[in-house]
């Protein structure tokens, strides 16, 4: 039997959207700062390793960090979290979790273990949407076959909420950011635009079922074609949009990441939502980031603009071909530029 709620549950009246500064990834620190902070530690981290354990650490913004066990396996560990990006409090939790899991997905792993992370203004919010938050993060790891034990909370003027996300993988089958070589295809499992829906239904407070439904889709299946094809770089498309997260791969890999912008497939109403001025300063600060090093000439500032747009719980964007996904760009040999838009 569908849920009831009357009209005075606090799932009704209360917009979680209207407590957070930002909203989903989009409320990341800019790329260009993160780098900037994160400078030099990756070869400290390298030197503190003398055994060669750490296979994946800070070097590429990976998406998880990976550590060679005595028996041969590999464990992996990541971490995210961020403010409301829907009104929901349970689509939040199960958003926010799918996401966090992403990161596994985009190891090639399986997740095996999490603890949540929540920050709450308890004297704000009532206590009983914290529960709706944590319930949804709880379905969406236990239909992931992830256990969620524990975990951590504080009072915050913000809410936040998130996993930290523990998984088992294969050292000698890794998805890796730096493993892109000439000649292989692009593929995006999922559609942009998720980040100009968000903005507007944060503004207006219009719901978007199909943005919901793609964010909670795990990237479960899309990893397990990858791997299934033998292919080994990937990288999941979240906060910096696909333009900075192939920006990432590509410079990591040595590459030239070439995309037709004419083969992305978006989201009914993303171009509507854009058209009306829903674009986050995320997602301007993602174009602004990867525009020294990209040629855009061949497409106009707001295409531009969405294929720059911060997601959230987006796709894999994967070096090889998977079924089901289009192909929306090729990797070439390192050219004049590491990104050009076609």
């Amino acid at each position: 039997m569908a849920e009831v709620t009357s009209p005075t549950s606090p799932r009704e009246s209360v917009r979680l959207t209207q407590y957070a500064h930002g909203g989903g990834c989009a409320c990341k620190i800019p790329p260009g700062e993160l780098e900037e902070v994160l400078r030099g530690l990756g070869a400290a981290v390298q030197v503190r390793d003398p055994a060669g354990e750490l296979l994946v650490g800070l070097d590429d913004g990976d998406d998880a960090s990976v550590v060679r066990l005595p028996d041969g396996t590999a464990v992996l560990a990541t971490t995210d979290f961020f403010t409301p990006v829907v009104d929901d409090a349970y689509d939040w939790g199960r958003i926010a979790a799918a996401n966090a899991l992403s990161d596994v997905y985009a190891m090639g792993g399986r997740p095996l273990l999490a603890v949540n992370l929540l920050a709450w203004p308890r004297g704000v919010l009532p206590l009983e949407l914290a529960r709706e938050v944590l319930r949804g993060g709880l379905d969406t790891a236990a239909a992931a076959g992830c256990h969620v034990a524990g975990g951590h909370s504080v009072d915050d003027p913000e809410p936040k909420y998130g996993l930290a996300v523990t998984g088992l993988v294969d050292p000698d089958r890794l998805l890796r950011s730096d493993a892109g070589k000439p000649g292989l295809p692009l593929s995006l499992t999922k559609p942009l635009g998720l980040g100009v829906l968000n903005s507007r239904h944060k503004a207006t407070g219009e719901v978007f079922p199909q943005a919901v439904e793609v964010m909670t889709r795990l990237n479960r299946e899309a990893a397990e074609a990858a791997l299934a094809a033998g292919l080994t770089c990937a990288t999941d498309v979240t906060g910096f949009g696909l333009l900075g997260h192939a920006y990432k791969l590509a410079r990591a890999s040595g590459v030239t990441a070439l995309i037709d912008a004419t083969a992305v497939p978006y989201l009914d109403g993303a171009r509507q939502a854009l058209r009306a001025g829903y674009v986050s300063g995320g997602t301007r600060r993602n174009l602004a980031w990867v525009r020294p090093h990209s040629d855009l000439s061949a497409v106009s500032e707001d295409e531009a603009l969405l294929l720059a747009d911060a997601q959230t719980s987006g796709g894999l964007l994967v070096a090889g071909e998977i079924p089901g996904a289009p192909v929306v760009g090729e990797l070439l040999p390192r050219g004049e530029h590491v990104l050009v838009i076609r």
